[in-house]
């Protein structure tokens, strides 16, 4: 597991560099605040803005998760570990007044790029 990259995953670099292409400035793995060991991978700060590339098989993917047969046991647990810190992670980041936002890495990242750019266009202060 050590050896797994938990930060500057392949997906979530392709959405980043179309976001800087785009002109959107933002900050990357970010502690969330009032939580320890947990980061945000991209962050809008001003807008508050939090976005989350979850792996499929780390977070749970409804679609390409799988279950490892060796171990399961232990596995199914830390795995269902890994969902739940997501959900009260989300849950306390929207209860502190920011919006979050969670894709899949298998999401297209043009996409999910332009959802993104969409949510920080929307919290921009007029002026």
């Amino acid at each position: 597991m050590s050896r797994q990259s938990s930060r500057d995953t392949a997906p979530e670099v392709a959405v980043r560099k179309i976001l800087h292409a785009a002109g959107l400035r933002y900050r990357v793995n970010v502690p969330v605040p009032g939580m320890s060991r947990r980061t945000i991978d991209i962050v809008f700060p001003k807008a508050k803005i939090a976005v989350f590339m979850d792996g499929c098989f780390w977070h749970g993917c409804p679609q390409h998760a799988t279950s490892p047969k060796a171990n399961a046991e232990w596995w199914r647990a830390k795995l269902d570990k890994n969902m739940a810190r997501d959900i009260e992670t989300t849950e306390h980041l929207r209860a502190t007044g920011w919006t979050v936002l969670r894709y899949w890495e298998h999401e297209a990242p043009n996409t999910v790029a332009q959802e993104v750019r969409s949510a920080v266009l929307r919290h921009k202060p007029r002026g």
